[in-house]
């Protein structure tokens, strides 16, 4: 995907490895191995009835479910962790490293949840919606307890606290930032466009693209775009924080 390939710098350095393993393992868990694992792990809502204190962690080495997308999903995560990550890793230093992909990640989910509370508190004038809400575990069927929400308003409020998020997306993105602003002259090979394109050119035009998918809002998108946008922006935060800086050799 670029032009200077991790296997340059000594093979692939032990975090973005186990990361790697550990995402492989898990996406074959669970669809393999536990049947539950997209009920328990992907991350909810945090007002929703189905929100767990250990899933803002295990949402990030989910990823979608094989017979929906799933494969595609992790694939391109997984190969942009392998191509980026090792470079930063190096600059990094390990345990910096992981501190940096789990505050992305985190950060991520920080957005994301902060523009679902904005929906909600649109509708109900509070970020909790359990006054309207009633879902019935036993069924899993979700109805309204008062009368008058229109039907919009309902579906919103119903794909907030019962559709959950999976993907390492929102630390990918942040690696993608910290790579663009570390080496932005680097030049890109990407999959349907013939010549290559340098990090600075091509980063910014991803994100504002992600920011225009999320403000659109399109039927049928069940892309996170503000947790990918999230991940981009703590990630430029923390770079800029830690004072981390671009390496002379590749300008």
């Amino acid at each position: 995907m670029f032009n200077n390939s991790s296997a340059q710098f000594g093979g692939i350095p032990p975090v973005v490895k186990n990361l790697l393993i550990a995402n492989i393992i898990c996406f074959i868990g669970a669809n393999f191995v536990f049947k539950y694992a997209y009920t328990i792990f992907p991350v909810y809502y945090f007002d929703s009835p189905m929100f767990h204190w250990w899933q803002p962690i295990t949402y990030m080495f989910m990823h979608g479910n094989i017979n929906a997308g799933g494969l595609a999903h992790i694939f391109f995560n997984m190969f942009a962790l392998y191509m980026f990550g090792p470079i930063l890793e190096r600059i990094m230093g390990s345990k910096r490293f992981v501190y940096f992909y789990l505050i992305t990640g985190l950060g991520a989910l920080a957005l994301q949840f902060g523009v679902q509370a904005f929906e909600v508190f649109n509708i109900t004038g509070s970020p909790s919606a359990k006054s309207v809400l009633d879902f019935n575990f036993e069924t899993g069927m979700v109805s309204s307890k008062i009368d008058g929400i229109s039907k919009a308003n309902f579906d919103t409020l119903a794909s907030v606290y019962f559709t959950p998020m999976v993907g390492a997306s929102g630390a990918i993105f942040g690696l993608l930032v910290a790579f663009g602003y570390l080496f932005p002259n680097t030049e890109l090979y990407l999959m349907f466009i013939p010549i290559p394109i340098k990090a600075k050119i091509f980063i910014p035009i991803y994100i504002v693209l992600e920011l225009f998918l999320g403000v659109s809002k399109f039927s049928g998108d069940s892309v996170a775009h503000f947790a990918h946008l999230g991940g981009a922006l703590f990630g430029f935060i923390l770079i800029k924080i830690w004072g981390i800086k671009r390496p002379g050799l590749w300008g």
